[in-house]
């Protein structure tokens, strides 16, 4: 009767194993389908400005402040989603992401502007919801494999922060952009339905909120901190700032067809995602700090040459040499945060000010450019934001080893 016995023990274990693996992998794969509608969403905003603006005749300082409607819900929403996921569990916060986000796409032309802004602020709070629960999950439930995976993670975000400024540019040609959100609302609202029906078998993480003190590590740290806190607000805000404009920007230069303005911020959003693809191998033969130096030069010649560009071929390698510089720039970052603060609530509050300085950029460009007459004038503020984040990397950083730090990247 023992034999039986000592043969069952290891199965316990085993299927344990199993069981994990499979929900791991469930999970995963199910945060990588999310992200393809989550990159299109996140990125929509500035290819409809043309669209937003004819619809009901605004000018460039009202067409911009869609931008700060959109990311002071998402701050809000970031800021309660791990409140969210500990209380329900990260796919409960994706769901809950996912569904505003296809509500606020469905019904974005289907109103007056006041139905068109609460939209947008509806999609605005599922990114922020769904956008951290995800991250946070795949890395919860990859512990071995955290860095790859988050990586495969953003490159299905890229694909559909990529694809869908093209989407939208065939969509305007063929005026079949109420059909395209719709489209894309169908896509989120599927994948919601589908996190919803796994399995009770499917496990994931247990999310916890961190409550150590963070006080103390700023005081301690606040010259760094200060640095760190400016490059967070600069960085995301200049992206949007720049790629959510230059359809609009595009349009107004009068020399390129609608389809062809609506479709060069793929340009931009493709250079980026290159641009982290190919940041391994540069690793080897530069350090992060220079790296990122040189990489602000080549954004700040990018976002200069789109200002004096007319034509197609000008507005592609300005757009494509602004979005390969600033590509170093946030995975780099994010790393210094990381080497330097280890506290996960820094790493919050980095966040929250990225989506601040996303939503108040885009939206200075929108005043300016109205104070001014041009769009051209409202440019100067991301190229303005760019100079001031190389200034901010020339102090002396503590500069790691690229082959010690990189090599496995």
């Amino acid at each position: 009767m023992r034999l039986p016995r000592t043969q069952s023990r290891p199965l316990m274990p085993i299927a344990a194993t199993r069981t994990a693996s499979v929900s791991a992998r469930a999970l995963t794969y199910a945060a990588y389908i999310s992200f393809i509608p989550i990159g299109i969403a996140t990125v929509l905003l500035g290819p409809m400005l043309p669209t937003l603006s004819a619809r009901w005749s605004l000018n460039y300082s009202q067409a911009g402040s869609f931008f700060p409607v959109q990311y002071v819900a998402s701050t809000c929403a970031v800021a309660f989603s791990g409140v969210l996921a500990s209380w329900r569990g990260y796919r409960f916060a994706m769901k809950a992401g996912l569904l505003l986000i296809a509500m606020g796409l469905a019904f974005l032309l289907a109103g007056p502007k006041w139905c068109a802004a609460l939209c947008i602020a509806a999609n605005g709070a599922g990114l922020g919801l769904a956008v951290p629960a995800a991250n946070l999950m795949v890395a919860a439930a990859n512990p071995e494999r955290r860095s790859a995976r988050l990586n495969v993670l953003n490159f299905f975000w890229s694909t559909g922060a990529v694809a869908g400024p093209f989407l939208i540019a065939a969509a305007a040609k063929t005026q079949h952009i109420p059909l395209f959100l719709l489209c894309v609302s169908g896509f989120a609202l599927s994948v919601a339905i589908g996190i919803a029906l796994m399995g009770s078998g499917i496990v994931e993480p247990a999310a916890t909120l961190d409550r150590e003190p963070v006080l103390p590590l700023i005081q301690a740290r606040a010259h760094l901190f200060s640095i760190l806190t400016l490059l967070f607000f600069l960085y995301v805000g200049v992206e949007n700032a720049f790629g959510q404009w230059m359809a609009s920007y595009v349009k107004s230069l009068g020399t390129l067809t609608l389809a062809t303005a609506l479709a060069t911020p793929s340009l931009f959003y493709a250079s980026l995602t290159i641009g982290r693809i190919l940041a391994p191998a540069l690793f080897r033969i530069l350090d992060e700090i220079r790296l990122v130096q040189v990489g602000l030069l080549l954004a700040c010649a990018g976002m200069a040459g789109l200002i004096f560009s007319h034509a197609l071929t000008g507005v592609a390698a300005s757009a494509c040499a602004a979005g390969l510089g600033l590509s170093y720039v946030y995975p780099i970052t994010i790393s210094l945060l990381s080497r330097e603060f280890v506290s996960p609530r820094i790493g919050s509050l980095m966040f929250v000010l990225s989506n601040i300085g996303g939503g108040l950029l885009p939206w200075i460009v929108g005043i300016s450019s109205t104070r001014f007459g041009t769009l051209k004038a409202g440019l100067y503020v991301p190229l303005l934001g760019c100079a001031m984040m190389y200034f901010l990397y020339l102090p002396n950083w503590t500069r790691s080893d690229p082959a010690a730090d990189h090599s496995a990247s």
